[in-house]
C-alpha cells in the first residue's frame, strides 16, 4: 500500500509541477535560440558595417547609414573629423545618411574636384534647391543662395558697383574711420585699464559696422565705447547659428519644428523678426531719401549714393518702375553683410592667435611694417604724431609678407570652412567619383588646407614663406585655395577683405603687442563661417618702439 501510494504521489507532483526539470529547459529553449540568433545577426551586421570603413571610409549600419558617426564628429571638432575621413579616403568620400532623410552627399577636398565644379562645369553645379531652401528664411532670394537668372542680375549690378571709384572712396573712408576712431580708442583703453577684451567681438563689431555702411549706408555703432549690444547685430548672429542648424537637421524635422515654434527654429523666427524690422525701416527711409532727391532734381540719395542699398533702389526698368521690391532689397542687403562682416573679421581673429604661438612670423611682419613707416618719414612726413599715423593704400599695397601671413591663417582657417552644391545632370568627377542628378556636394576649404597632397607635409604648419617668391606675394590657384571661392562665383570682395585686414592689422600691430590670455580656450564653431567657439581673450601691451 505504501509503495503503491509512493508512485500515484510521484505521479501526482509530476502532473501538478510540468516545468521543474527537463519541462523548464523545453519551455525556455526556443527563446535561448532566438536571444542567439538576434546576437549572431548583431554582430554579422556590427562586422559587415564596421568593414565598410575600409570601403567607404565610415561604417554604415542598416536604417540610419552613417549617422552614428557623423554625431560622435559632432560632439568633438567637426572640421577635423571630416579632415580625417577625407585624409583617408584620398580626397572624397560619400556620406550615406538614414535612408528617409536627404542627408546623402559627397564630400570632396581634391582640387581637381573643385575646378570641375567651381569652373570647368559650372552650369551643372548650382547652389540647388536644398541649399535655397535650408537658407531661404534668412537669405531669401539674394546672391549668396542665387542661381541662374536672379545670381547672375545681382551679380553684374553688385560688380559695377565695387569696381565705381565712388565705392572705393567709400570703402576706405569708412575704414579709416572705424579703425582710427573707434578701434584704436577701444583697445586703447583696454590696454590703460589692464583689462582682457574679445578680440574677436571687437572685430565682428568693426566689420558689421563697415559693411553696414557699405551695404545700407548706415552706421550701426556696434564699435562705441562701453560695447552696446545692438540689437540688430544680435539678431542676425542668432539668425546665422539658428539657419547652420538646419544642415544637420533632416528636412522634415527642422520643417516641423518651424511650423510647431520649437528648438534653434523659435530662435530663428524671433531673430528674423529683429533682422527684418531693421531692415525694413532702413528700406523705407532711403527710398524716401532716393525720391526727395529725384524731386528735387538731385541724385545724390541723401549724401549716400555709393552704398549697394541706394544704387539698388534708384534701378528703374524701361517703364520707370523700381527694378526691386522691399523684399528683394532687404534679400540684397542681407546677403552682403553676412558676406563682409565675417569673413574678414574671423579671419583676423585667427590670424592673431596664430601670431601668438608664432613668434617669428609676428616679428618679420614689424619689420615690414617699421620699414614702410620710416620710409615715409625720410621722404616727407618727419615728426608725425606716432598715434594718429594713417597707413595710405598704396603703402598697405606693399605689406607682402603681411598678405602672405593674412593668406596662410586663411589656408588653415577658412572664413567659410565648407561650401555647398547640387548636380542637375549625371557627372564624373576627375578623381572617378560618379555623381548622380540631384546629388549633393560639399567642398571642404578647412579640410584641404590640411591635405599633405595638396600643401606638403608640412601642411599643418603655419608658414606665410610659401606664399612669397623672392619677398613678393603669390597667389596660389582658386581650386587649391578656396578661402574666395573661385570661377564665376570668385568674391567681390576679395581685394577689398584684403585691404581691410591688413589695414586693421598693421594698425593694431605698429600699436600693441597682443597676447592670447593664458588658458584661453581656442576652438571652432560650428556655424556658417569659422568662429572661434569662445571668442579669443587677449591682453594689449604697447610697442616699445626703440626696440623695434
Amino acid at each position: 500500500m505504501s509503495e503503491a501510494a509512493s508512485i500515484t504521489q510521484n505521479a501526482t507532483s509530476s502532473t501538478m509541477f510540468p516545468t521543474l526539470g527537463g519541462g523548464l529547459a523545453g519551455r525556455l529553449l526556443p527563446e535561448v535560440q532566438t536571444l542567439e540568433l538576434l546576437l549572431a545577426v548583431s554582430i554579422f551586421v556590427a562586422i559587415h558595417s564596421l568593414r565598410q570603413r575600409r570601403s567607404q571610409g565610415l561604417p554604415c549600419w542598416p536604417l540610419v547609414g552613417m549617422l552614428p558617426s557623423l554625431l560622435l564628429g559632432l560632439r568633438s571638432d567637426m572640421y577635423e573629423w571630416i579632415t580625417g575621413v577625407l585624409a583617408s579616403r584620398g580626397g572624397t568620400f560619400t556620406f550615406r545618411g538614414p535612408w528617409f532623410t536627404n542627408l546623402q552627399c559627397v564630400v570632396t577636398a581634391d582640387p581637381r574636384n573643385l575646378e570641375h565644379l567651381l569652373k570647368t562645369r559650372f552650369g551643372s553645379f548650382p547652389k540647388g534647391p536644398y541649399f535655397r531652401d535650408t537658407v531661404r528664411d534668412l537669405l531669401g532670394d539674394g546672391i549668396f543662395g542665387a542661381d541662374d537668372e536672379t545670381w547672375r542680375a545681382q551679380r553684374k549690378a553688385a560688380s559695377l558697383e565695387f569696381h565705381s571709384a565712388e565705392f572705393r572712396a567709400l570703402t576706405a573712408s569708412s575704414l579709416v574711420e572705424l579703425v582710427h576712431r573707434r578701434l584704436l580708442p577701444v583697445l586703447a583703453h583696454a590696454e590703460a585699464e589692464g583689462e582682457s577684451i574679445d578680440l574677436q567681438d571687437v572685430l565682428l563689431r568693426l566689420t558689421f559696422d563697415n559693411v553696414c555702411m557699405i551695404a545700407f549706408g548706415v552706421d550701426p555703432g556696434c564699435l562705441s565705447p562701453g560695447l552696446p549690444e545692438i540689437p540688430f547685430a544680435r539678431a542676425f548672429e542668432d539668425a546665422t547659428e539658428a539657419t547652420i542648424v538646419r544642415f544637420v537637421t533632416p528636412t522634415a524635422v527642422w520643417r516641423a519644428m518651424r511650423a510647431l515654434g520649437v528648438g534653434h527654429e523659435r530662435v530663428l523666427r524671433r531673430s528674423l523678426a529683429g533682422v527684418d524690422a531693421f531692415a525694413y525701416d532702413v528700406i523705407r527711409k532711403r527710398k524716401e531719401e532716393v525720391a526727395g532727391a529725384d524731386g528735387r532734381g538731385g541724385g545724390g540719395g541723401g549724401g549716400r549714393s555709393s552704398d549697394l542699398l541706394t544704387v539698388f533702389t534708384k534701378m528703374r526698368d524701361e517703364e520707370g518702375r523700381p527694378v526691386y521690391s522691399d523684399k528683394f532689397l532687404r534679400d540684397i542687403c542681407v546677403n552682403f553683410i553676412l558676406a563682409g562682416r565675417d569673413t574678414s573679421s574671423v579671419a583676423l581673429a585667427w590670424f592673431f592667435w596664430l601670431l601668438g604661438n608664432n613668434p617669428g612670423v609676428e616679428a618679420r611682419i614689424l619689420d615690414e611694417i617699421e620699414g614702410i613707416v620710416a620710409a615715409r618719414n625720410n621722404k616727407q612726413n618727419a615728426g608725425e604724431v606716432e598715434e594718429e599715423l594713417v597707413f595710405h593704400p598704396e603703402e598697405v599695397k606693399r605689406m607682402d609678407y603681411l598678405h602672405a601671413a593674412l593668406s596662410e591663417a586663411l589656408r588653415l582657417y577658412p572664413s567659410v570652412p565648407v561650401d555647398h552644391k547640387e548636380v542637375v545632370e549625371d557627372e564624373v568627377f576627375p578623381d572617378g567619383t560618379v555623381l548622380k542628378k540631384g546629388t549633393k556636394v560639399i567642398y571642404a576649404m578647412y579640410a584641404m588646407g590640411r591635405m599633405e597632397s595638396i600643401w606638403g607635409d608640412d601642411c599643418r604648419e603655419y608658414k606665410p614663406e610659401r606664399w612669397l617668391r623672392d619677398g613678393r606675394f603669390m597667389s596660389e590657384s582658386a581650386y587649391k585655395f578656396t578661402a574666395f571661392n573661385g570661377g564665376p562665383r570668385l568674391c567681390l570682395g576679395k581685394d577689398f577683405a584684403y585691404y581691410q585686414m591688413k589695414f586693421a592689422a598693421a594698425s593694431i600691430l605698429h600699436r600693441y603687442r597682443v597676447d592670447v590670455v593664458e588658458g584661453h580656450p581656442v576652438a571652432p564653431k560650428m556655424a556658417l563661417t569659422m568662429y572661434m567657439k569662445y571668442g579669443l581673450k587677449v591682453r594689449l601691451a604697447k610697442r616699445d618702439k626703440s626696440k623695434l
